[in-house]
Parts: C-alpha cells; sequence; structure tokens
C-alpha cells in the first residue's frame, strides 16, 4: 500500500495543477528524430538522466513502473538531501515516454514531479518537467523561495542532461 503525503496522486497527468502548492513547468527541447527520442525516452525511465545530472537514485527496479520506490538524494556528505518517493504514473507510447513519482514519508516536500518526453510532429524531441509541490520538513519552510529556485535550477539541469544523452554528446559531470 503506496504512503503519499498528499491526496492529488496524479495530478501531474493533467492540468490544471492542484491549488495551494508551488508549481513548476519547465519545457526545453533536447534532440531531433525518432532516434534521440528513444535514447531520451530511455533515459528518463531507467533514472539515468537522474544519475548522469549528479543526484544519487536507489530504486526498487531498473525502469519505472507504477509502484516502484524510489530515492533521490543530492549533495555531500551530512548535507545530503534524500527524497524518498514512488512511481504513480508512467507513459511508454509511440511519442510520449515518462513518468511521475510523489512523495511519501520523509521527503522534504509534498507533492509530485514528472519528467516526459515527447516526439513532436516536427521531429523535436522535446522534455517537460511538471511539478507541484510544497514544505513538509522544517528545513523547506525556513528555506522559503529557495526551495522552488532550487527546484527550477535542478529541472534546467535535467533538460541539459538529457539533451547530452539524447544527442550523444560527452555528459559533463
Amino acid at each position: 500500500m503506496s504512503d503519499f503525503t498528499y491526496p492529488e496522486v496524479g495530478a501531474t497527468r493533467k492540468a490544471p495543477l492542484p491549488a495551494g502548492y508551488h508549481h513548476l513547468r519547465h519545457r526545453v527541447p533536447v534532440g531531433t528524430g525518432r532516434a534521440a527520442f528513444e535514447a531520451a525516452g530511455a533515459a528518463v525511465t531507467t533514472w539515468r538522466m537522474h544519475r548522469e545530472s549528479g543526484a544519487r537514485v536507489r530504486a526498487d527496479a531498473v525502469r519505472a513502473e507504477p509502484g516502484v520506490a524510489v530515492e533521490v538524494s543530492i549533495g555531500v556528505g551530512p548535507l545530503r538531501v534524500a527524497a524518498p518517493c514512488e512511481v504513480v504514473w508512467t507513459a511508454y507510447e509511440k511519442d510520449r515516454t515518462g513518468f511521475a513519482y510523489g512523495t511519501t514519508g520523509r521527503h522534504p516536500e509534498c507533492g509530485e514531479e514528472s519528467f516526459v518526453v515527447e516526439l513532436a510532429g516536427d521531429g523535436t524531441v522535446w522534455f517537460t518537467v511538471t511539478a507541484f509541490s510544497r514544505p513538509a520538513a522544517w528545513y523547506t519552510r525556513l528555506a522559503g523561495p529557495l526551495v522552488p529556485a532550487c527546484q527550477h535550477w535542478y529541472a534546467r539541469r535535467l533538460g541539459s542532461t538529457l539533451r547530452r544523452i539524447a544527442t550523444g554528446a560527452p555528459v559533463r559531470r
């Protein structure tokens, strides 16, 4: 049984996002063509994008599927912040691949985040991060507006990492 910390489970799959949360939407082109789409989709759903962006990932499965437990952590030593989540939904479609995970247990935020790759009709491969969240721990409440700024920074970093993966460029660390 899932232990989500918010009631709007699955809300990143549709619009509008629920009220009462900070909303994030970051959309960026990451490549062109079917090969770039396939590479980007695989990187998103196998945690490679997160890992190559500098995050540590522990997951119950090698690929995103509903019910898979995931812990993403960033930082160093005692400043490492762990974020336990569970995959809420996945999309493995012809021109759309991705997933969303929702916060569980000791996550410092409360909400959901999705990572979706789409192949547009003109051949452009788009990557979109959509999220809604609010503080759940004393330190995220104390950090105030720094948390949304960090979330935007991380979304941009994921996009840059995915662009390098999708185009076959060397990944910088």
